[in-house]
This record gives structure tokens, C-alpha cells and sequence, in this order.
């Protein structure tokens, strides 16, 4: 216990200096992102990265930290897959070298022992999902912090409750340093997370999920690890399903997210990350209590029905302009990502 509020609080202090410490040198590096007519580093990710790391190891060489219970491996492979995102921070990647980046990373983790081989490539398959989504919701202030917190405490319930206490701490130390990086996230943003931070932290999310649910149940287990992830589910099905529907090609970015239509209904900026955060913790909450097996699976199924109600409700929000012809889109101005 001791450990474990030590290392937090370390985190969360170091993350909230270091992200503004990298900020001046990631403006210079211009490893920026343009929102809303500005230039936000992107320091908040690496420093993320760099803590996380960084607690979690010097608790595991000091001999303080909980047995690793394959949080090790998981965090090694997380360090890849920051890399990665940062080497789409500054070259650009496409959508799927990272995907097929994060998929090979996730490969080398998922427990097959526990969940068997075809079990095991549908979680390589759910962990590829959720690095990209939770990397689509970076495009908003506070939002990506906000559920990435709200996720990872979840995460870290469901592994305390297998007293797989390696995993919830990693989960612990990454929560606290999202929550330190959330400091200067919070509208108006003074650093983001990227995809340096946002799929690294994705990775061990969901990663972590998979690990408190090896051997479980393959239906349920779906359910629990969806209602931990529901409004990145819900943001990732709202988008694509927006884009086939208006006829544009589902990895061209544009204001399509839950926060844009949120916004489009007249909440601020705050306000939507903070209204997302809380549909975050409502199905946190029932993911952790169906685990524990404090409630059934019907509560999995008002979770998914409520996804599909805020789907199909703020579909119907317009939040596309007119195409643009060849022409115009070779001649405009650089698009930045929004997801």
C-alpha cells in the first residue's frame, strides 16, 4: 500500500514537471500539433512515457514493487510502441504502419497460456483497436487524460481483484502520470499527448485488461473489456460509421468525434472532455463491478445499448462541409490529425 501511494504521487509530480519542462524543446523541434489556431507540443506524451517507465523500474530494481506478473514485458513493449507513435509524431506514419506496429508489439505479450492461441489473436486484434481509438481521442483538451485515468484506475481494479498486483500497479503509475500530464492538457492545452503518449498508453490498457481477464469466459470477457473502453468504442464506431456514411475514406481525418458533435450542441471545450469523462467512469464502473462479479451481464448489455443510442443520436449531428474538389484539396492548406 505504501508502495503503491509512493509511487503515484512520484509519478504524477514528475509528470506534471517534465511535461512542462519538454514543452519549450518540443516547440523548437516544432513536434507540434496545430488545434484551434495554435501550436501545442507534444511533450506531454513523451514525458508519460519517460515517468511511467521510470517509477515502475526504479521500484523494481530498488526490490519495493509488487511481483511483475508479466507487467514488465508489457511495459517493454509499450517502450516500442511510444517509439513508434513517435516516429508518427514527426514523420506522419499511416494508420496502418502503425497498426501493424502495435499489432506485432501485442503479439509478443498477449498471454496465450491463459487464453489460448485463437483467444489470444482476438485480443491482439482488441488491443490494436483501442491504441487507435484512445490515439483518436487526443484531438480534444483534457479528453484523452480524462478517460485515459478513468481507464486505467478500471484496469487496475479488475487486476487487484485477481491480485495480479504487478499489473495494477503499472496501472496505478501510468494513471497518476496521465493525471499530472492532465494538468496542463486541461483547456486551453499547453502540451498533448500524441502518438508517442496516446498509444502507449493504449497499449498497456488495454494490454492490461486482456491480462485481468485471461481465462475468463470469452463472451463476458468481451463485455467487461468493452464497458472499460466504452467511449472510445463508442468514439471509433461513431467515426467510421459517420465517414462510409458521408462517403469519405475512413483514415482521412476531420471533425467527426464525439466532442466535435458534442460541441456542434453547444457545450464548450471542458465541457464535453468533462461530460465524456464521466460516460467513461459510468462504464468503468460497471466493467470493474461485472468482474468482480458484483453484478451480471445484463448490466454489460444497458452499456452497449447506451454506446449504440450516443451513436446513433449524434449521427444525426452535422459536422461535414461540402467536398472539396481534387483540385482544392492538392492546393489547401496542410491538414493537421484529428483522428
Amino acid at each position: 500500500m505504501l508502495y503503491g501511494i509512493t509511487a503515484a504521487a512520484t509519478a504524477l509530480l514528475l509528470a506534471a514537471l517534465l511535461a512542462a519542462a519538454l514543452r519549450t524543446p518540443a516547440l523548437r523541434l516544432r513536434l507540434v500539433e496545430r488545434r484551434r489556431q495554435r501550436d501545442v507540443p507534444l511533450s506531454g506524451g513523451v514525458a508519460v512515457v519517460l515517468v511511467t517507465g521510470l517509477v515502475v523500474g526504479a521500484g523494481d530494481w530498488l526490490g519495493v514493487a509488487p511481483p511483475a506478473d508479466g507487467a514488465r514485458a508489457v511495459l517493454v513493449a509499450a517502450g516500442a510502441v511510444a517509439l513508434l507513435g513517435l516516429a508518427g509524431d514527426v514523420w506522419r506514419l499511416r494508420r496502418r504502419v502503425l497498426a501493424v506496429g502495435t499489432g506485432v508489439a501485442a503479439v509478443c505479450v498477449v498471454p496465450y497460456g491463459e487464453t489460448g492461441v485463437g483467444t489470444g489473436l482476438l485480443a491482439v486484434v482488441w488491443v490494436v483497436a483501442v491504441v487507435l481509438g484512445f490515439r483518436g481521442l487526443d484531438h480534444a483538451d483534457g479528453l484523452a487524460g480524462a478517460v485515459g485515468v478513468v481507464m486505467a484506475f478500471g484496469v487496475a481494479a479488475c487486476a487487484a481483484v485477481e491480485v495480479m498486483d504487478g499489473v495494477a500497479g503499472l496501472m496505478s503509475v501510468l494513471a497518476a502520470a496521465l493525471t499530472g500530464f492532465l494538468l496542463h492538457n486541461w483547456h486551453p492545452a499547453r502540451v498533448a499527448l500524441g502518438s508517442c503518449g496516446s498509444m502507449s498508453a493504449g497499449f498497456v490498457i488495454a494490454v492490461g485488461a486482456v491480462y485481468a481477464r485471461a481465462g475468463s469466459g470469452v463472451v463476458e470477457s468481451a463485455g467487461v473489456l468493452f464497458a472499460l473502453a466504452a467511449v472510445v468504442v463508442a468514439d471509433a464506431v461513431l467515426v467510421l460509421g459517420a465517414r462510409r456514411l458521408a462517403g469519405r475514406g475512413v483514415g482521412r481525418g476531420g471533425p467527426g468525434h464525439l466532442a466535435h458533435r458534442l460541441r456542434r450542441l453547444g457545450l464548450t471545450v471542458p465541457g464535453a472532455s468533462l461530460l465524456l469523462g464521466i460516460a467513461a467512469l459510468s462504464g468503468m464502473l460497471v466493467g470493474v463491478l461485472a468482474h468482480a462479479g458484483h453484478v451480471g451481464a445484463g448490466a454489460l448489455w444497458w452499456v452497449a445499448g447506451g454506446v449504440l443510442v450516443v451513436v446513433f443520436t449524434l449521427l444525426r449531428v452535422p459536422v461535414y462541409g461540402p467536398q472539396r474538389s481534387v483540385s482544392a484539396q492538392v492546393s489547401g492548406p496542410l491538414r493537421v490529425r484529428n483522428g
